[in-house]
C-alpha cells in the first residue's frame, strides 16, 4: 500500500485483536480491513476519529501518548488544558484544586487551551467578510473532520476556514510570552491534554502548518484517572494556584456542539458526529445548498465532550460547563493569551495579539481524495470501469466475510491488487459448482482473510 499521508495515533495491537469486525464496520472512511485474522488499517484512508476505539471488545485498538515521564526533560514544563477536562470532575470539585494536582504532577506552569478563542472569533468574523463568496464555510476546530473533507470530500477543502485552532494558537501565545520573560526555547516544553486521538494526529502531522508549537500529548483519561486519585485521598490542596481571571462564557463552550456556530452570522449550523457529518457533507455535495454561511462539524457526539479518551459522561460534561458559562463568577482561569500559574507574573490581555495574528492563518489544504484510483487519469478511468465490472459479479449483501466493509470496497481493493475475488465466499461457491475450484482451495483462501483459528474448530 502507499506511503501514508497522515500520522496516526490510532495503533492495532495484532496479539490481541481477535478480528472480530467490529472496528471495520463502524469505521466512517472504510479504512480497516481483515487480513490473516487479524485488523489491518489503510493509512490513507484513517481520520484518527476513534470510532474503532470505542467499539473493540478486547482493547486491541490503542491510542498513543507521550511518556508523561518526558515532561521532566524541560525545565519549563506547560501544561495545555482544554475546558473539557475541567468537565470531567463532579461539580464539588473545583478548577483551583484540578490546576492544584497538575502542578503536583510536575506542571509548572498552566495555560487554558480556550485563551485563543476570542482572536480566533475576531479573526474568523474577518475572515468571513473577506471570503463573501465562498458558502458554506466550514470551521476547522476539529482534526477529524479537516481529515475527512481532505480523503472524502476533496472538493470542500476550499471551504475550510484556514485559520489555526485555538489549541495552537494558545501554544504560540504561552511560549512567546515564556521566552520575552527569559527562558531559553529549548527549556520550554508544551504538553497538550488531549480528548480525542485526532488532536494527537494533529499535533504530529499538522494539516496546513510546517510543524506544530506543541511538545507531546498526553491522554485525558490517563490525566484524571491521576489527578481525581490524589484528590479523592484528600491530597487537593498541594499547591498554590495564583488568581486568574474567567474565560469568556463563549470560551468555555466553544468546543462543545454550537459552541461556534451560535456566533456565526448569516445562516449557520452544527453537525456532530461523524456518521451524521459524512451523510450531511453527501447532501452537499449533490445539492446546491448555497444559502448556509457556516458549518460547524465535529467527529464526536457532543463534541469534544464525547471525545474517546474522556473519561465522564458526556451529557454531565456538557451540563456542567455550560453552567460554568452562565455564572458571572465562574471558577475558571482567563488570563489572556499567556498564563503564568506558579511563576506569580499573568499576562496581559491581548499583549501578544498582534505576534498571533500574523501566525494565525494556515496553508492552503491539499485534498488527499481516498477514492482515487490512480494518479494517472486515463488508468483511474480503466480501474473505475474494471471496479463497476467487478461489483456487477458480486453478491451485494455486504456480509464483509470477504475482510473488506462492503462489496464496492473489496471491488476497489481487488482493482488496487489488495485482494483477490475468489475471497467472497459466494464466488467461491460459484468457482466450486463449475469445477474451477476446489473445497480446499476455497478453505485456504478463507484462512488467508480469517486466520487458522476460526477455521479449525471442532464442530
Amino acid at each position: 500500500m502507499k506511503k501514508p499521508d497522515f500520522h496516526h495515533a490510532l495503533k492495532i495491537d495484532k496479539d490481541v485483536c481477535i478480528g472480530c469486525t467490529h472496528c471495520m464496520n463502524i469505521c466512517p472512511t472504510e479504512a480497516i480491513r481483515v487480513r490473516n485474522g487479524k485488523a489491518v488499517l489503510i493509512d490513507n484512508r484513517c481520520v484518527d476519529c476513534g470510532f474503532c476505539y470505542r467499539v473493540c471488545p478486547v482493547n486491541a485498538i490503542i491510542v498513543e501518548q507521550d511518556d508523561f515521564n518526558r515532561i521532566f526533560e524541560y525545565k519549563v514544563r506547560v501544561a495545555l488544558v482544554p475546558a473539557v477536562l475541567t468537565g470531567q470532575f463532579p461539580e464539588n470539585i473545583s478548577l483551583k484544586q484540578v490546576h492544584s494536582e497538575l502542578l503536583a504532577l510536575g506542571f509548572t506552569h498552566i495555560h487554558e487551551v480556550e485563551q485563543g478563542v476570542e482572536l480566533l472569533y475576531e479573526e474568523m468574523m474577518r475572515y468571513m467578510e473577506e471570503k463573501v463568496g465562498t458558502r458554506p464555510l466550514i470551521s476547522a476546530f476539529c482534526p477529524a473532520i479537516v481529515r475527512l473533507i481532505q480523503v472524502k470530500f476533496p472538493a470542500l477543502v476550499e471551504n475550510l476556514i484556514h485559520l489555526k485552532p485555538p489549541l495552537d494558537i494558545s501554544a504560540l501565545g504561552v511560549r512567546e510570552q515564556l521566552v520575552e520573560e527569559g527562558y531559553d526555547i529549548n527549556d520550554i516544553g508544551i504538553f497538550y491534554i488531549t480528548p480525542c486521538a485526532a488532536k494527537i494526529a494533529a499535533v504530529k502531522s499538522p494539516v496546513g502548518q510546517q510543524d506544530s508549537p506543541i511538545t507531546g500529548v498526553i491522554n485525558m483519561n490517563f490525566i484524571f484517572n491521576k489527578a481525581y486519585t490524589r484528590i479523592r485521598q484528600e491530597k487537593g490542596d498541594s499547591c498554590i494556584v495564583p488568581e486568574m481571571r474567567k474565560l469568556t462564557p463563549r470560551s468555555l463552550v466553544w468546543s462543545l456542539t454550537g459552541g461556534e456556530s451560535v456566533h456565526a452570522p448569516g445562516r449557520s449550523l452544527a453537525i456532530d458526529e461523524i456518521h451524521n457529518v459524512i451523510n450531511f457533507l453527501e447532501q452537499l455535495e449533490n445539492e446546491d445548498l448555497k444559502d448556509i454561511d457556516f458549518l460547524e462539524l465535529r467527529a464526536c457526539d457532543e463534541s469534544c465532550a464525547g471525545g474517546v479518551l474522556t473519561t465522564a459522561n458526556r451529557f454531565f460534561t456538557v451540563e456542567r460547563l455550560r453552567k460554568l458559562a452562565e455564572q458571572p463568577d465562574n471558577d475558571v482561569s482567563d488570563t489572556g493569551n499567556a498564563i503564568s500559574a506558579g511563576s506569580g507574573k499573568p499576562a496581559l490581555p491581548g499583549r501578544h495579539d498582534d505576534f498571533l495574528k500574523k501566525r494565525i492563518a494556515v496553508s492552503p489544504i491539499e485534498p488527499r481524495s481516498m477514492l482515487k484510483l490512480d494518479d494517472d487519469m486515463s488508468e483511474a478511468m480503466r480501474k473505475l470501469k474494471r471496479v463497476e465490472e467487478i461489483t456487477k459479479c458480486l453478491p451485494d449483501v455486504d456480509c464483509a466475510a470477504c475482510g473488506s466493509p462492503n462489496c464496492q470496497a473489496f471491488a476497489e481493493d481487488i482493482v488496487q491488487g489488495y485482494a483477490k475475488i475468489n475471497q467472497c465466499v459466494f464466488v467461491q461457491r460459484i468457482f466450486e459448482s463449475r469445477g474451477i475450484l476446489s473445497c480446499e482451495e476455497s478453505l485456504r483462501i478463507m484462512k488467508e482473510v480469517w486466520g487458522d483459528g476460526k477455521l479449525d474448530k471442532n464442530c
